[in-house]
């Protein structure tokens, strides 16, 4: 077949990029064995099954931290992803690295997350006998909830990435819980924090919650005083730090390269983040909004238990319990639905977000 060249010339191209790179051709493959796509490498398959998918379209009225805000210019899980996505592409392109690779991991790491953000994610994983993480959940996703059960069959090196984006509270440049991680998975994890930390910071501005003055001297100091500087500062330097991801010369190293920033701006990136985890992340969960949004979760959980016949096929068919059916319900659950199902089952429940949401078209 003819077209059965267009990919072999995309593959051929990958044998320029970095020693240390992923290629698609080496790719440790699929659960089920496929025919290889004539047009797509292995790794654009992944990105383009993830795009497609009704976990990925859910996204866009799913928290990122704001729950319920009035404005249209708040960021949303959506749009989060996206931001991840370019950013890791960004990374990957300027270190010789898998673009393709990166991108299908930064599509698809947030695909899990429950309604109400990381709010939602905490009252789930309160109540639920397994616990809750949503990076475990993404890959819970693409593995057997997606396609009524028979999962995307993704890569491995594209499962791996989504199922170690998580950081815990800290140094978000730890990666030694992450040793076998690709690179491009390391850009991701990255990625991630540059992406959430920089708009979730515009956003507290944009809701007053925060102004430039409250900022810790470094971060001014050290990543800028704009946007767009922070931004820039921080991903330069990621790059500049991890040359010798590139193999080309002069990075030549014995040790595996791992992605990384320089000590300077690596303090200055953990002390904001500490920094919006005291005063934004926390006080937001903390809040009315944050409180009626972990009744939400916990009423929706407690009644379909209670009712498992109302929980949709397509959840219960892959869970092996019918908790487990419940926390894929309710964690696939968009904060606008959430909202109309528990006011359905107790109304005045969500009294706090009527007037901003379930006026609101699905």
């Amino acid at each position: 077949m003819l077209s059965a060249s267009v990919r072999q010339r995309l593959e051929a191209r990958e044998e320029a990029l970095s020693r240390h790179a992923a290629r698609s051709r080496d790719s440790r493959g699929r659960e089920q064995p496929e025919e290889p796509s004539p047009l797509r490498t292995d790794f654009q398959r992944d990105r383009d099954r993830i795009i497609h998918c009704k976990a990925f379209r859910r996204l866009k009225h799913k928290t990122q931290v704001f729950i319920a805000p009035l404005g249209d210019h708040y960021v949303t899980r959506l749009t989060h992803t996206l931001e991840v996505a370019q950013i890791a592409r960004t990374i990957a392109r300027a270190l010789n690295l898998n673009e393709d690779l990166a991108e299908a991991i930064g599509l698809g790491h947030d695909l899990g997350h429950t309604p109400f953000g990381h709010t939602g994610e905490a009252e789930l994983d309160s109540i639920h006998p397994g616990g809750f993480r949503h990076s475990r959940h993404s890959l819970r996703i693409v593995d057997h909830l997606e396609k009524d059960g028979r999962g995307l069959n993704l890569t491995w090196e594209v499962r791996q990435g989504i199922v170690s984006h998580s950081k815990p509270r800290g140094d978000f440049m730890d990666m030694s819980d992450v040793e076998e991680l690709t690179l491009e998975g390391q850009i991701c994890r990255i990625s991630d924090a540059v992406a959430y930390l920089n708009h979730d910071l515009a956003d507290a501005f944009r809701a007053g919650v925060l102004d430039q003055g409250s900022l810790p001297p470094e971060v001014g100091e050290v990543l800028g005083d704009r946007h767009s500087k922070r931004i820039d500062t921080m991903v330069t330097d990621i790059v500049e730090s991890s040359w010798a991801a590139t193999g080309l010369e002069g990075s030549d190293s014995a040790a595996r390269p791992v992605i990384s920033m320089s000590p300077e701006v690596r303090q200055a990136v953990n002390i904001l983040r500490e920094f919006m985890f005291q005063q934004v992340y926390t006080p937001e969960g903390e809040g009315p909004e944050g409180q009626a949004a972990r009744n939400v979760v916990k009423l929706l959980y407690e009644y379909h238990l209670d009712h498992p016949g109302e929980i949709p096929t397509e959840y219960r068919r892959p869970a092996a319990s019918d908790d487990q059916a419940v926390a894929d319900h309710v964690a696939g659950m968009t904060d606008r639905y959430a909202i109309r199902i528990s006011e359905n089952i107790r109304p005045g429940i969500a009294e706090i977000f009527r007037s901003r949401l379930l006026s609101c078209p699905e």
